[in-house]
């Protein structure tokens, strides 16, 4: 897998995808991560990357001329275009569903806004997809994409140590991570729970199961809609909802 950024700030993500676990994963070759700078494409001897909106408005624009410079460069390079993600508070909200269909592409390139944005007419003439991380707005693009990145390197062979390490953690199969304790056993009175010290592997697996589903239920109760529950699971979540009156919003549950 390659990812390719395309950003103002090639320094910041580069610092980010170089440290802890992709890091380490980059520098074993099982992932490949590039950092490209717009405005080594500006086309003036200011490198000016960004014009006001035609109309008017606040801010200003990023034109479509460098992106577009760079995105050819990079194709040529390539020999192809790449799957490219425009990161932007208008997409689609990010999930692990399609961060696992993301990390099943060959390639991948995250263009990076700023300022207002860009110009439309690139987004036409490039981008497969824009994805949003959330309903909130931030000053770039870099952090967001950093954070699809992240999670996109994770999913990928040879990135963590097992497949394990991601098949259950939150959001992996539209359920919440079960708690998790370390030691001391007693913490200023609080006791880690008896199961998870008898040595039981397979009471402490539906144990951490059971947990999983009822954190869910608490905590977001729309995922169970799409998570993959047992008959027996399905109907402790009915009983669950019946002890708080029913109040908790669930599907597919009967």
């Amino acid at each position: 897998m390659r990812i390719d950024l395309l950003t103002l700030f090639p320094e910041m993500c580069e610092t980010v995808m170089a440290e802890s676990i992709i890091g380490r994963a980059r520098r074993r070759g099982a992932v490949q991560v590039c950092c490209h700078q717009i405005r080594d494409y500006a086309y003036d001897r200011h490198r000016r990357v960004d014009d006001a909106p035609f109309g008017g408005g606040m801010g200003m624009l990023l034109m479509a001329e460098p992106i577009a410079l760079c995105m050819d460069d990079l194709i040529r390079h390539l020999g192809g275009k790449p799957h490219t993600v425009y990161l932007s508070p208008q997409g689609k909200t990010l999930t692990q569903r399609r961060v696992k269909e993301l990390a099943a592409m060959d390639g991948l390139v995250f263009l990076c806004g700023h300022y207002e944005g860009v110009d439309e007419r690139v987004l036409e003439a490039y981008v497969d997809e824009e994805i949003s991380t959330g309903d909130y707005v931030v000053t770039g693009g870099e952090l967001p994409a950093l954070m699809l990145a992240d999670a996109v390197c994770r999913m990928i062979p040879g990135v963590l140590s097992d497949a394990e390490c991601f098949e259950m953690e939150s959001h992996y199969d539209s359920l919440l991570e079960y708690p998790q304790y370390t030691r001391p056993a007693v913490w200023r009175g609080r006791p880690v729970p008896d199961v998870l010290l008898t040595g039981h592997h397979e009471n402490v697996r539906r144990w951490r199961r059971e947990q999983a589903v009822l954190c869910t239920l608490r905590k977001r109760p729309e995922l169970l809609a799409s998570a993959n529950l047992t008959q027996e699971e399905r109907r402790f979540v009915r009983e669950e909802n019946e002890k708080t009156g029913g109040t908790r919003q669930t599907a597919n549950n009967s």
